[in-house]
């Protein structure tokens, strides 16, 4: 799915300037002299995608601080690379450093097996975790652990969310994306966090860690990518990275308002009847932002936008189980009431993905699914009551699309082009959001293409 603005389409020339070598290769460590030479590598496909483990070549990889791969403790058998239990190898490295990539790889552990994927990592130090965050693998006994040391999370800081991982000692799926800092973690094509090293949140949850201690934790721009020997057996295969291509790279870098940062309401004003105020309906706890219902009307972000995308996840209670009624608003003009003049992107249970058109908003939808102010989803695309949902709505020059988890469902255009607040309402039922970030865009219709 994409929707680039074509100004993140130019291309960019690399300039290459050998000169800036400063210390000749013949004079450091032969692993630091693999860990500089940046040169392209000749297994790279056409879309960007290098092998680093192809069932059979561990060229890509040598150990920690070593020159050459491990002579014991490491194996490759039927197309695996295996790190075998008590053999001592140590971790293995990748020879090329990498700052914005993509890595995907499959994996297999019995059960208690210990390891992990660690990124970021610079050889500075006795071990790669001093420096580097981790992945965390482990042959899980609760498949659908949240626990910040079960498989999937950012270890010891972040915890996993919505996991499905396969039963031990079967093959599981992972995939790391990091780009400017900020960083996903998925299991078996599903993303379970998402984090932003160096942000308000990251840093009071390493403060709180035992990664405090270790200055180089969390500081390395761009390092190597390592497997973990935790001393048990573990198998992996299909390992790849992929350079995030530049013009990719807005969904991912650090060009985007958080508009929600996890602990307060800050950036954030509200509109409510009976003068209600706002802490009087909405809360905030555990990252999550958490919304009464009751009474009617909406918080709204203190900056305006007028070309964006935004990200957002939302489930209604999840002890009650109750849907209800909600929505997003956005290119808000006029007066704060209740119900102003806006573009809505409905949340209303069973409806998520309809078009409100509210205070007569100068927009174009499909009439076929347009009834007066309402224009209905090409489909329904919602997770069971009281789970998480993810939207993303795509507002650029005169045209909207509305995604709900991964799927367009709705677009209008001829919109009109105004900046306003984006507001999220209070209307009868709890609700609660997470992760709401947005991406500045240039003002240029787009298509989108869900996926």
């Amino acid at each position: 799915m994409s929707l680039t603005p074509t100004c993140l389409q130019d291309r960019i020339s690399l300039l290459i300037v050998l000169s800036a070598l400063l210390l000749p290769l013949s004079l450091a460590p032969a692993w630091l002299a693999a860990s500089t030479v940046n040169s392209a590598s000749s297994n790279a496909s056409p879309d960007g995608w290098v092998q680093l483990f192809d069932g059979e070549s561990t060229a890509a990889w040598r150990g920690y601080r070593k020159d050459v791969f491990p002579s014991n403790g490491w194996q490759v058998e039927d197309g695996w690379l295996q790190v075998m239990e008590g053999g001592g190898g140590g971790d293995l490295v990748t020879l090329q450093q990498y700052d914005d990539f993509e890595l995907e790889m499959e994996w297999k552990a019995p059960a208690g097996s210990n390891s992990g994927i660690m990124y970021l990592a610079n050889e500075n130090n006795g071990a790669p975790y001093f420096s580097a965050p981790e992945y965390q693998l482990f042959g899980d006994e609760d498949l659908t652990s949240t626990s910040n040391t079960s498989s999937g999370g950012l270890y010891g800081l972040y915890s996993p969310e919505n996991k499905k991982l396969n039963s031990a000692g079967e093959v599981n799926h992972a995939r790391i994306v990091h780009c400017a800092g900020n960083v996903e973690h998925w299991v078996n094509g599903v993303m379970v966090l998402r984090a932003k090293i160096g942000s308000v949140d990251w840093d009071k949850r390493v403060a709180g860690s035992k990664f405090n201690a270790w200055t180089d934790f969390g500081t390395v721009k761009k390092g190597h990518i390592v497997l973990q020997d935790h001393g048990n057996d573990v198998w992996f295969r299909s390992i790849r990275v992929r350079e995030i291509p530049k013009a990719q790279r807005w969904r991912y870098d650090g060009d985007f308002v958080q508009m929600f940062n996890g602990y307060d309401m800050a950036g954030w004003s509200a509109h409510l009847n009976n003068d209600a105020k706002m802490e009087d309906v909405w809360s905030v706890a555990g990252g999550v932002l958490s919304c009464k219902g009751n009474p009617a009307g909406y918080i709204y972000t203190d900056q305006k936008y007028q070309n964006f995308v935004v990200e957002l996840d939302w489930r209604w209670d999840p002890a009650t189980k109750k849907g209800g009624n909600s929505g997003v608003l956005f290119r808000q003009v006029g007066d704060h009431k209740v119900w102003p003049k806006s573009i809505e992107a409905q949340l209303m249970s069973g409806s998520a993905g309809d078009f409100w058109c509210i205070g007569d908003f100068p927009m174009k939808t499909d009439p076929k699914r347009t009834r007066g102010r309402n224009t209905k989803h090409m489909e329904m695309n919602e997770n069971e009551v009281g789970e998480w949902n993810h939207y993303e709505i795509h507002c650029i020059g005169s045209d909207v699309i509305l995604m709900v988890n991964g799927k367009v469902v709705n677009s209008a255009s001829d919109c009109a082009e105004v900046a306003g607040p984006v507001c999220l309402q209070s209307e009868g039922t709890a609700i609660q959001f997470k992760n709401i970030r947005l991406f500045p865009m240039a003002g240029t219709s787009q298509d989108a293409t869900g996926q």
